[in-house]
């Protein structure tokens, strides 16, 4: 928003010494952003020039420049050389006779930028003919600026070649340009910004907004409001002013203080009927629009407009509307506008046009916003309506857009108006003064914050007086929309007082007892995979719906009940992952197809496990806290979300060289991989053959906790599975409960005393079923030896004739070790005995 200083100093009292930058610095302090200055930094001469010849001269890179000659009046080279300003433009929007602005060798243009005589194109160019932005004007660069064209043919009869073109255009002017964010709409006008400055200096206000205005007595124009389909819930016009005046001269020229304003605001200036529309949508933050009364039928109102409709707006294109959108439609149902966003062609004020409404509405910010970005159509109006406009002010707007059609274009004002609809005023607030205090940190006396809540335009209900209550009711004025409880009310008391004078203040850590068991565990199994030479990613927790077929899963599994999004980010992946294995593949797909032929990732995240019931959870409203009730049974629904770690792997494990072969990965390092976090844990993972996807029947491995609890499953993947997720063939993977590992630990572990006398290892090769784990083997000779054994370790598999089909010869080292003494040679023995013994009688098993 551009805020021109003269313009603010007739809202508010400002010092005669104070610059822009003084007055940003007043508005920053408010919390206002600024975004720049503009003006005040020109310097003559740059006057006004009358173009005499234009002779357009084609160059080698295929641009065409003209070489001018300007009348400049008795300045420049007609008073040193007795001649024309010469000067060399780029611009083509011009022609002989057209009267423009000249800056001339010594001007100095925004920015410092002095202008001097310089040769260029083959010409020596004595100034330059000058656009918009050049002049600070606006951001038009595509063409010069044609004063005729700028400000009227009217105005502009009475210029003369050589006229100071700074005094013209209010170019020493100073403009402050602010960025306003979306909760200060009432800064999207200069009575916005007037009061700002006047609430962070005490300087006096005065509101243009102030002025007698006709009440709506029911015989003005009429207007019927409908909304057959509010969104979310709110009517989509709640007050509606008609104002109509006839007889108006819409040729007559726009008085030139109007156009200056509208120029330093960065507008331009159009005709008279919409010149006034614009005008007071800057003063006052209202947006209006004019319409050629005789297109109208009998009446105006409001409606959604409906399936198939199109509408030919202003800027010449024919939109398709959607149901959603809020029409301005005539007494014959034919819509005329996009209601807060731009009009129709057909009800345009045209040349023609002797009979002017103008309409003053408030729209629903949220209706206008959607339709805005639903057609691609940022207006003016559109930015003020979706921030929130006053609802109070729309019939002081039609008010002074009245009165200046009527001055200025000679019309007559309709004695009657119409003023139809019941805006909503913003609720009550119950607030404790003492609320900036605890919040903020400083100390706000009580009076501090009534008389900052009462300079803000709030209506303070003070019923304590002296006894003490420090709560109040506090009624938000209509221009703040964005005031609904008390922290949004702490923070106006913040910013009025300064938010420079709030200190800067470390928060002091409370002493704490370190991280939680559960934090320690997910670290250790973080750091132990990235020491295996992992990689951690992170992918997004969702996934599609036909994910569950292609990784294999069976029809009753558990893992198919998927929690589907209300709101997906993508119509492809609406549904939360129950595997963490689920999006880790893709991740690994997605490195093997960029060329990392050996790939090792891992992730630990979240995974949702779908509820059978399906509960649905209530949606309270934002008024007030849910009852208990409600926020049981809102918890009742949420879904267990347990945390996993999953990993991946494809490619070679060791790459060739010098000291071997090449070594792919295969089901014993996701096994491995497993072993090593519970050894990191302290836990004794226990490996049994499985069968369950996406793994290969045949490699693929169960873990379990010592209790027999299954935590996991590690080995290769199924070649179908492979196949339908595009990954390398023979790709591992693992994936763990991590949620079960840290239940299963914390409770501290006494470290095993280390006996300093020799160890004696024998080894026993046991001939068992095909379907006989290892593990099981392993357990029983673990059970059978006692605790004289220290460790039991497989070396050897044997499948062939001298074990007969369908058996298959298990070779294990056994190591025993006395804590006190020597072990005997008969002793071992007997524990190894005993272990076979305790083998044979658990498992079948038969020594060879």
């Amino acid at each position: 928003m551009h805020a021109p200083v003269s313009w603010l100093r007739e809202l508010a009292d400002v010092p005669a010494d104070a610059t822009g930058a003084d007055i940003a610095a007043a508005l920053v302090k408010v919390g206002l952003e600024e975004e720049g200055l503009s003006g005040g930094d020109i310097s003559g001469p740059i006057v006004v020039g009358r173009v005499l010849t234009v002779e357009p001269e084609p160059q080698k890179n295929g641009k065409t420049v003209n070489w001018c000659t300007v009348d400049v009046g008795d300045h420049g080279q007609r008073v040193t050389e007795g001649k024309a300003q010469e000067i060399v433009c780029g611009a083509h929007n011009f022609s002989a006779g057209d009267l423009v602005v000249c800056v001339l060798p010594g001007g100095v243009l925004p920015g410092g930028f002095e202008i001097s005589a310089r040769k260029t194109y083959g010409h020596v160019s004595n100034g330059m003919i000058c656009s918009a932005r050049e002049l600070g004007l606006g951001d038009d660069h595509d063409g010069i600026i044609v004063l005729t064209e700028l400000l009227g043919a009217d105005a502009a009869a009475s210029l003369q070649p050589g006229d100071d073109a700074i005094a013209l255009l209010g170019l020493a002017d100073e403009v402050v340009e602010v960025n306003v964010t979306p909760d200060r709409g009432y800064c999207f006008s200069l009575r916005g910004i007037a009061r700002e400055y006047a609430l962070s200096t005490g300087a006096a206000y005065r509101d243009p907004a102030d002025l007698r205005v006709a009440e709506g007595d029911g015989t003005g124009y009429p207007v019927h409001l409908t909304d057959d389909a509010p969104v979310e819930g709110v009517v989509g016009c709640d007050r509606y002013v008609a104002r109509v005046v006839r007889g108006v001269d819409v040729g007559a020229a726009t008085p030139q203080w109007m156009r200056k304003r509208l120029t330093q605001v960065g507008m331009r200036p159009i005709s008279l009927a919409v010149d006034v529309t614009n005008y007071v949508m800057m003063l006052l933050g209202q947006p209006l629009h004019a319409f050629d009364l005789q297109t109208l039928s009998g009446s105006v109102g409001t409606r959604r407009a409906r399936v198939g409709e199109k509408l030919t707006t202003l800027d010449d294109v024919a939109r398709a509307l959607d149901p959603e959108d809020l029409l301005i439609v005539d007494g014959s149902d034919t819509p005329l506008a996009i209601a807060g966003v731009m009009g129709g062609e057909a009800s345009e004020v045209t040349s023609a046009t002797t009979d002017v409404l103008i309409e003053a509405a408030h729209f629903d910010p949220i209706s206008i916003a959607r339709s805005s970005r639903r057609h691609r159509l940022v207006t003016e109006a559109s930015k003020r309506f979706e921030r929130g406009v006053d609802p109070a002010v729309a019939a002081a707007a039609a008010q002074l857009a009245v009165d200046l059609l009527v001055e200025h274009g000679g019309g007559t004002a309709d004695p009657g108006a119409t003023d139809v609809g019941e805006p909503r005023t913003p609720a009550a607030i119950a607030f404790d003064t003492a609320l900036p205090t605890r919040y903020v940190g400083l100390d706000y006396p009580r009076e501090e914050v009534l008389s900052t809540l009462r300079a803000i335009g709030c209506v303070v209900q003070d019923d304590a007086g002296d006894a003490g209550d420090d709560v109040v009711t506090v009624q938000p004025p209509s221009w703040r929309p964005d005031l609904a409880d008390g922290p949004d009310l702490v923070e106006e008391v913040a910013r009025v007082r300064g938010y420079d004078q709030i200190p800067s203040v470390l928060p002091q850590p409370k002493d704490g007892h370190g991280l939680t068991h559960g934090q320690r565990v997910r670290r250790v199994i973080a750091t132990t995979l990235a020491q295996q030479g992992l990689v951690e990613v992170l992918t997004y927790p969702f996934v599609a719906r036909d994910l569950f077929d292609r990784l294999g899963y069976a029809p009753d599994d558990s893992r198919r009940r998927a929690e589907a999004l209300v709101n997906p980010l993508s119509e492809e992946a609406p549904l939360m992952r129950t595997s963490v294995l689920d999006t880790l593949q893709d991740a690994l797909r997605r490195n093997v197809a960029r060329g990392h032929r050996d790939v090792a990732v891992y992730e630990v995240g979240l995974v949702t496990v779908g509820r059978e019931d399906a509960a649905v959870a209530p949606v309270p409203g934002i008024e007030v806290r849910p009852d208990d009730a409600t926020l049981d049974r809102i918890r009742e629904a949420v879904p267990a979300q347990p945390r996993h770690v999953a990993m991946a792997a494809a490619g070679d494990a060791s790459v060739a060289g010098p000291w071997g072969p090449a070594r792919p990965y295969d089901a014993s390092d996701a096994v491995a991989w497993v072993l090593t976090l519970g050894t990191a844990l302290g836990l004794e993972l226990e490996v049994q053959a499985a069968d369950r996807s996406p793994w290969h029947p045949g490699r693929c491995a169960s873990i379990s906790l010592p209790d027999g609890t299954v935590v996991g499953h590690a080995g290769e993947l199924h070649p179908k599975v492979t196949a339908a997720l595009d990954l390398p063939a023979r790709s591992v993977a693992a994936e763990v409960d991590v949620d079960g590992l840290i239940a299963a630990t914390g409770t501290p572990r006494q470290a095993d005393e280390l006996s300093t006398y020799p160890a004696a290892h024998t080894d026993v090769a046991l001939v068992v079923d095909e379907q006989v784990p290892a593990g099981r083997v392993e357990a029983a000779l673990r059970a059978g030896a006692g605790e004289g054994l220290e460790s039991v370790h497989l070396f050897d598999v044997y499948r062939g004739e001298q074990v007969g089909d369908g058996r298959k010869s298990l070779a294990y080292r056994l190591t025993f070790r006395a804590p006190d003494r020597t072990l005997t040679t008969d002793e071992v023995s007997a524990l190894r005995d005993a272990a076979v013994a305790a083998a044979a009688e658990q498992t079948g098993a038969v020594q060879r």
